[in-house]
C-alpha cells in the first residue's frame, strides 16, 4: 500500500496538471521508499520550476541557465526529508545536509547535489542564477514572496542581461505572482497525500 501512495504522488495528474518528475528521481524516491507526500511536493517545486526557467529562458535566450540542473535541483531539494520525515510538517533544516550526501551517496555530483543543502539560503557568494530558480521555486510553489530572494534573482538577471533593475522586478513579479495563482490547488495537491502511509 505505501508504494501505491507513492505511486500516486508521483503519477497522478494533478490539479493543475503536474509535470512528472525526472524518472531518474522517480526511481530513488521508490528505491528510498520515500513519503507519499514528499513526491507530491517535489512534483509541485518541480512543475514550477519548469515555468521558471523556460521563462527566463524565453526572456534572456543569451543567459546561460542550466535548464537540466536547475529541473533536477527542483526535484530533489527536499530528498533529505526522507531521513528526517518530521521536517515535512515542522520547521528544521537537518534535511539540508542529509539531502546532499544522500544525492552523493547515490552518484550525483556534487554539482546537482548542493541544491539539497543550498535551497533555504541565498546569501553566500557562490549562489548562482540556477540556485535562485530553485529557491524561488521552493517559495512560490505556495505563493510565498520572499523580497530579499526576488531581489537577488532581478539583480542576477539585470546584470546578466544589462536591463533595468525595475524592467527585471516587473517582469519577475508579474511571472511570480502568475506562478501563484494556482497555490492553493497545489498546496491541495500535495495535502491529498500522507507523510506516513
Amino acid at each position: 500500500m505505501p508504494s501505491d501512495l507513492l505511486s500516486r504522488a508521483l503519477d497522478a495528474p494533478g490539479e493543475p496538471p503536474l509535470r512528472p518528475l525526472p524518472p531518474l528521481v522517480a526511481a530513488l524516491l521508490h528505491s528510498l521508499g520515500a513519503p507519499p507526500r514528499l513526491a507530491a511536493h517535489l512534483r509541485a517545486v518541480h512543475d514550477v520550476a519548469v515555468e521558471l526557467v523556460d521563462w527566463v529562458r524565453d526572456r534572456h535566450p543569451d543567459l546561460a541557465v542550466d535548464r537540466d540542473a536547475v529541473l533536477l535541483g527542483a526535484a530533489t531539494h527536499d530528498i533529505g526529508k526522507t531521513l528526517h520525515p518530521e521536517e515535512l510538517t515542522g520547521p528544521g533544516s537537518r534535511h539540508e545536509e542529509a539531502g546532499r550526501n544522500l544525492l552523493l551517496d547515490h552518484g550525483f555530483t556534487p554539482a546537482l547535489a548542493r541544491f539539497a543543502a543550498t535551497h533555504g539560503s541565498w546569501a553566500g557568494p557562490a549562489v548562482t542564477t540556477e540556485d535562485l530558480l530553485v529557491s524561488t521555486a521552493d517559495k512560490v510553489w505556495k505563493d510565498k514572496r520572499v523580497p530579499d530572494l526576488e531581489d537577488k534573482l532581478v539583480r542576477a538577471l539585470a546584470n546578466a542581461t544589462g536591463r533595468e533593475p525595475w524592467e527585471e522586478y516587473l517582469a519577475v513579479d508579474d511571472l511570480l505572482t502568475r506562478l501563484g495563482a494556482d497555490a492553493d490547488r497545489r498546496l491541495a495537491f500535495q495535502s491529498a497525500f500522507p507523510v506516513h502511509p
